[in-house]
């Protein structure tokens, strides 16, 4: 069934960065290790901004302290709030998907478990500071 309104996949692409050091990209990556440095590190670069705000609102949420305060220890805690919150995990998968174009959608699909592991992880990575 198509959808009522048709996602301009040309847009979503032209937003996404350029990551230096990044092989050249396959018309869809099939492979999850390509999908990864093709769509994912993109996407999570292109939503940095939303992302480290989506932190930050959820560490008010939760009364961590403050990175001003004791860095250390604020980025141990959101950390860890990153690592358990389903709700805030669910989110931040939900920031990145949202930014896939149909093909790239259809290959999510088919491995999402994974997928979901790997965006986790690299947000976490992005977001350690």
């Amino acid at each position: 069934m198509p959808t009522p309104f048709p996602r301009p996949d040309n847009v979503l692409l032209a937003l996404r960065p350029a990551i230096e050091g990044q092989p050249a990209p396959l018309p869809t990556p099939t492979e999850v290790a390509d999908f990864q440095h093709q769509v994912l590190r993109p996407i999570l670069k292109l939503q940095h901004p939303v992302l480290a705000a989506l932190l930050a609102d959820f560490a008010l949420d939760y009364r961590l302290p403050s990175p001003h305060d004791n860095p250390a220890e604020a980025a141990r805690q959101r950390a860890e709030l990153l690592a358990r919150n389903a709700r805030l995990r669910a989110t931040v998968v939900g920031v990145v998907v949202g930014q896939l174009t149909a093909p790239e959608l259809a290959v999510y699909r088919q491995h999402r478990p994974e997928l979901n592991r790997r965006i986790l992880d690299l947000a976490a990575e992005r977001l350690k500071g």
